[in-house]
């Protein structure tokens, strides 16, 4: 009994770390370090948000989708979880939203960085 209790205890602390994991990662670019989805896809801010809202509309998020969180995503230290406008959980980062630009066609694409001089790159 007390080896499966050791056991037990072994896979919670090797487990739990995973499951608390940043939900980006981050990408070297010609632009410094910038975060990125698991597929390598570049994140940006909207200038028009405020902190832990977003304002991107409907019409919006066609050309800048929201970063989704999944269903059972727990959000720690900077990490944050807001809604966006079609009520869905999306990710933000020191109360900024999250968004992919529609225009980046390929993993490490930045095409979508000083659209209208409201969307930049995270970092």
């Amino acid at each position: 009994m007390k080896t499966l209790l050791i056991a037990i205890g072994l896979l919670a602390a090797t487990t739990l770390p995973a499951l608390a994991a940043e939900p980006v990662k981050m990408v070297d670019t010609k632009m410094g370090k910038v975060m990125a989805t698991e597929k390598g896809m570049t994140l940006y801010t909207f200038d028009k948000d405020t902190k832990g809202k977003s304002n991107c509309d409907k019409d919006c998020l066609k050309k800048w989708p929201a970063f989704h969180a999944a269903d059972k995503a727990k959000a720690e230290g900077e990490w944050s979880l807001v809604k966006d406008a079609d009520g869905k959980q999306m990710w933000a980062y020191g109360g900024k939203p999250l968004y992919t630009f529609t225009g980046d066609k390929k993993s490490g694409d930045m095409n979508g960085d000083g659209v209208a001089n409201l969307w930049h790159v995270a970092k």
